[in-house]
């Protein structure tokens, strides 16, 4: 089986690294350098319109968005445990891969980026202070469900790599995560994993590629 899995240094690409990784899939990665907009490449667009990351393509097929990529995996490395066994409870984990994408994600990038969703003159603190009480609630939600646990289930699932993304890309924003302890707990515990030190050193390495190329 020919994997490859398409990804951009920052990006929640870094979640399906982690999870091929702690599944010891054997998968290529192809960088794109957004600062060059290789996404919007011709090449790129005829594989993936969408021009995100990440993208999996398996034996020449295609597929997009962070929740069938990461299902995909599971399904297909079940040795990896990366979603629990129990149907319910795989439900239940599958829903915490939507929140972080359409739940999180999407105020974390209006943070990042306020003129796409808002091009009203001097609107930008507005944006920005409505997507971090957004954000305040949402980690308020993780902090309690994550109470008594070192992961969301009883061992590390994929959900857990997007999360730590999700926790990531906060800090990158300068938002405080030591308000809440379950959640700054998580983010720390991911840290100390084998898949999320190799893939912050492949992001590193990645960067450095780049600047060099710039």
């Amino acid at each position: 089986m020919d994997i490859a899995l398409y990804y951009a240094p920052i990006t929640c690409a870094l979640a399906p690294y982690i999870s091929l990784t702690e599944a010891n899939a054997e998968f290529e990665v192809r960088p794109l350098n957004f600062r060059k907009q290789q996404n919007k490449s011709a090449e790129y667009l005829k594989i993936n319109p969408k021009h995100k990351v990440p993208l999996l393509v398996v034996d020449g097929e295609a597929l997009t968005e962070s929740t069938a990529i990461q299902i995909w995996i599971a399904r297909n490395f079940p040795q990896a445990n990366l979603l629990p066994s129990d149907p319910w409870q795989e439900l239940k984990a599958i829903s915490l891969f939507s929140w972080c994408s359409s739940g999180i994600h999407p105020y974390l990038s209006r943070i990042n980026n306020t003129a796409k969703v808002c091009d009203v003159a001097d609107a930008a603190d507005s944006v920005r202070k409505y997507a971090l009480e957004a954000l305040t609630e949402c980690f308020e939600i993780a902090d309690d469900m994550l109470a008594g646990h070192d992961y969301f289930f009883d061992n590390f699932t994929a959900p857990d790599g997007h999360f730590f993304w999700c926790c990531r890309r906060a800090t990158q924003f300068d938002i405080d995560l030591s308000g809440w302890k379950n959640v700054a707990a998580h983010f720390d515990r991911m840290h100390t994993r084998a898949s999320v030190k190799k893939l912050l050193a492949f992001e590193k390495e990645t960067q450095a590629t780049f600047a060099a190329a710039a």
